[in-house]
């Protein structure tokens, strides 16, 4: 083996076995490593860790293969397998090229050899730089690394430091025939959990302390890839909202950080998260796009969910956890929309109890299929009933802040001149930036109290402002 870089990096072992397209294989690994800094190793003995890139095809090849493995742990201890073998079962089929797609009990080379750190198939590259990653921290990035202000994996953010937004997927799946999403950006398109994953806890370990998930239909999340098994931490986590939430709640709570979730579509299985938002692993706070509550207005819309389920689903996301914020946005004024289907719209407003709302009057914007609909509102009526809705909206909004009042939260604090000796300003978590409320933070009432910008503090909720509550940090 040659020498890849500088003695003090760490060192890799690595065998290759089989044939050309396995070593193919093998020179991409090779090459991403020596990106990375690491350095070869001669032997198994002077490696901290080995990878082995076994042959599958045949008897005398699997016998190799299987010998090399055992030959690495008994010498080393630490062995990564990839290639053909790592995707066959105990009864000799594959699956794929990940064998994170099986489990362990039927994986071969884990069922013979229990104490391999991670096993992929063949052309996995990314997953074996995943595991390389998990149990040998890699010394440096070169495409990042000398970028300043960067949050490693994550880049460069235009966020302020403390918190930040991380896309999971691209494009759409739905029709809505108000909107030109699909038309710009495509179908839906999860990205591998494997690389989210990674984003997240770089985005952590560089400080964040509020994630939010964005995508057009977060819960669509790997719809598109069958929920395919990916590869993070030397486990296998299938690409799916549920698996993604569990995962970042685990990045999340060494970093005391925020996890909050947006663009959910209100579909069945959201019902699984919620109860990791009653246990505190991400925030217990939904933005749920509803647009409507009418179903004949929301099939004109060609929306995925009608309003009458919508409504059960809210209360039963309420029983499950009674402290969860649900935000989300409307149309009012749709082409066809009658006076009493938008009055369902408030009536649901008001049982529904959304803590934030948002509403847009509707607007013909170019290439929407809602535009060629029969009943086109005028602009006047479309703006009367967008000023109605949010009369109710806030209505039902300042309700729910004057039930704050007297509770202690704790805040996340987004600006605070001189230390926040004159006080500042913070978001709880029923608060995402930009887009809902903020909590004024009076000076404090303890000389020595000081707050500092990307910190948590607790408060009293002592008074509520419009949109806003008043408190007294503790």
């Amino acid at each position: 083996m040659s020498e890849m870089s500088a003695p003090t990096a760490p060192r890799i072992g690595f065998v290759s076995l089989g044939c050309p397209k396995n070593l193919t294989d093998s020179e991409l690994i090779l090459t991403q490593l020596s990106a990375e800094g690491y350095q070869t190793a001669k032997s198994f003995e002077g490696a901290d860790l080995v990878i082995v890139n076994t042959c599958g095809f045949i008897d005398e090849a699997v016998k190799e293969s299987l010998d090399t493995i055992g030959e690495a742990l008994a010498v080393n201890g630490k062995v990564i397998v990839t290639g053909c073998l790592g995707a066959k079962t105990i009864a000799g089929s594959a699956h794929g090229t990940n064998a994170a797609s099986q489990n362990d009990s039927e994986n071969l080379v884990k069922h013979l050899h229990p104490s391999v750190l991670a096993v992929t198939g063949p052309q996995a590259t990314q997953s074996v730089m995943d595991a390389v990653h998990q149990h040998l921290p890699k010394p440096h990035d070169p495409f990042i690394d000398l970028v300043p202000g960067a949050f490693g994996e994550a880049g460069l953010k235009l966020t302020p430091r403390h918190y930040a937004y991380l896309k999971i997927s691209e494009g759409c799946n739905h029709r809505c025939t108000f909107c030109i999403i699909p038309s710009m950006r495509g179908d839906l398109v999860s990205r591998p959990i494997g690389d989210v994953l990674k984003e997240a806890q770089a985005l952590f370990e560089g400080g964040v302390k509020e994630l939010l998930i964005i995508s057009q239909d977060t819960s669509a999340y790997g719809v598109d890839l069958k929920y395919r098994t990916g590869f993070w931490g030397g486990r296998p986590v299938k690409t799916r909202l549920l698996e993604l939430v569990q995962a970042l709640g685990e990045l999340a709570a060494p970093h005391g950080a925020w996890v909050r979730l947006h663009y959910v579509y209100p579909y069945p299985h959201v019902d699984e998260i919620v109860p990791l938002m009653a246990e505190g692993r991400v925030l217990p706070y939904l933005d749920v796009p509803l647009q409507h509550s009418h179903p004949e207005v929301l099939r004109r819309m060609k929306r995925p969910a009608s309003g009458e389920k919508n409504l059960e689903r809210i209360e039963r996301w309420r029983a499950m956890c009674p402290e969860i914020v649900i935000r989300s946005t409307f149309i009012a004024g749709f082409p066809g929309e009658t006076e009493a289907e938008f009055e369902d719209l408030l009536a649901f407003m008001r049982a529904a109890r959304i803590d934030r709302a948002g509403c847009f009057a509707y607007s013909p914007v170019q290439g929407a299929a809602a535009n060629d609909l029969p009943g086109m509102l005028p602009l006047e009526v479309r703006e009367e009933r967008r000023a109605r809705f949010m009369a109710v909206a806030e209505e039902v909004s300042a309700a729910k802040l004057r039930e704050r009042v007297g509770a202690t939260m704790q805040v996340l604090v987004d600006s605070a001149p001189a230390l926040g000796r004159r006080g500042g300003v913070g978001r709880s978590y029923a608060d995402a930036p930009e887009i809902d409320g903020v909590v004024q933070l009076l000076p404090p009432e303890k000389a020595s109290k000081t707050l500092k910008v990307g910190t948590f503090t607790r408060a009293r909720i002592v008074g509520t402002q419009g949109h806003d509550l008043i408190a007294a940090p503790l």
